[in-house]
């Protein structure tokens, strides 16, 4: 029937502008880290990690996403959705992405301090850009935002509160890690604390001003079932 078209087109334009996101938000990760002047809070733990043991950032950002999902089945109990387990997917794919941008990225050596804010910058721009797309379908959630929500709807706290305490808890233990292995700060810097502040401008920029994300909304919505006549 060709509601039933309608329905399945939407789903897949919904998960395909999804998964388009995720892809943007990899290599926005990848720049920011190129940058050189640390990178986003949410990666600081797997660069740390990376920068010590012969995995690269995409594997153990995988390994990390793993631990999210996984926490979120036993935060969410027997409300976990099958359907997120699909996220095993989402973070194959972005921790795959974060190595390819890091390789096409191979060449970028920015070796002075307006050459590396104006690369950061850039990196948040673009992870900005990704964000909202991803978000704009509501097909999936990704681990971080997954876990982040279980932990929200298990203690009753606000959303954004939980999430500031998040990305802290990650820094810190990156910072932690980082004087282990290193006895000094390596893999943290200026652009942690400054894509943790502008990265959510830029979504919200992104959100007001983009018109494919208000395109991309419309996509929520499912097609009315129309009566046979």
């Amino acid at each position: 029937m060709e509601w039933e078209e309608d329905i399945l087109r939407n789903w897949v334009y919904r998960y395909l502008w999804f998964t388009i996101g995720v892809i943007i938000n990899a290599f926005g990760v990848a720049i920011i880290t190129k940058a050189a002047l640390g990178t986003s809070p949410i990666s600081s733990v797997p660069y740390v990690l990376s920068l010590r043991f012969p995995w690269s950032l995409g594997q153990f950002t995988f390994v990390m996403n793993l631990l999210f999902i996984a926490a979120q089945v036993v935060l969410r109990g027997r409300s976990f959705q099958p359907v997120q387990f699909l996220q095993i997917v989402v973070n194959l794919v972005f921790s795959a992405f974060i190595d390819v941008g890091m390789q096409a990225l191979a060449w970028f050596e920015p070796d002075t301090l307006p050459v590396k804010l104006v690369a950061l910058v850039l990196g948040c721009a673009v992870l900005g850009c990704g964000i909202s797309i991803e978000v704009a379908p509501d097909a999936l959630l990704v681990p971080g935002e997954g876990v982040v929500g279980a932990i929200t709807d298990r203690t009753g706290k606000r959303f954004g509160s939980v999430k500031i305490v998040f990305d802290v808890t990650l820094v810190a233990i990156a910072l932690c890690l980082s004087f282990w292995f290193f006895h000094g700060l390596n893999g943290l810097g200026l652009g942690t604390v400054i894509s943790a502040l502008i990265v959510g401008r830029f979504v919200n920029l992104f959100n007001a001003h983009l018109p494919l994300i208000s395109r991309i909304r419309l996509l929520r919505a499912v097609p009315a079932l129309q009566e046979s006549e």
